[in-house]
């Protein structure tokens, strides 16, 4: 069943949300909101982004999959900004500069916690890292996010 016109909106206001925050200012990145439970983010990234032995530091692995399994749980919650309670990481393979992208995917919880995992996928569609996080609904009211709004 396609979204209704509410959903849809709630997406395009994340991904402006997404857009909005200074940390992304730092990441050549895309966000999209597939469906409910889904986010995608086309990341580009650069040798700025490297460690002293020349791949991507494990910090952007972690940022790129946070992001991507943040959305998609926050993809199911219309009035409240989600919290990382706790975040997995397996890194599978080094990363050099270039497009990647990360798929974030809900897989429970619809009250107060939600559970979602990610995986990174590279430009030769191997997939270099995998993670599940944890997510609480806060106290902060999305409508009230500068950015959050529809596009």
């Amino acid at each position: 069943m396609p979204p209704d016109a509410g959903a849809l909106a709630h997406f395009r206001a994340l991904e402006s949300l997404y857009a909005a925050a200074p940390i992304n200012r730092m990441f050549e990145s895309r966000l999209e909101v597939v469906e409910a439970g889904v986010a995608r983010i086309h990341f580009r990234l650069t040798e700025d982004h490297y460690h002293a032995a020349g791949a991507v530091h494990g910090t952007s692995y972690f940022k790129m999959l946070d992001d991507a399994a943040f959305y998609a749980a926050n993809s199911l919650v219309t009035d409240r900004f989600l919290l990382t309670t706790a975040f997995n990481l397996l890194l599978t393979r080094p990363l050099k500069a270039g497009p990647v992208v990360a798929e974030g995917r809900w897989i429970s919880g619809k009250r107060r916690v939600y559970v979602a995992d990610a995986r990174l996928i590279d430009a030769e569609g191997e997939e270099v890292a995998r993670g599940t996080g944890t997510f609480m609904r806060s106290q902060i009211a999305l409508s009230g996010l500068p950015g959050y709004r529809s596009a």
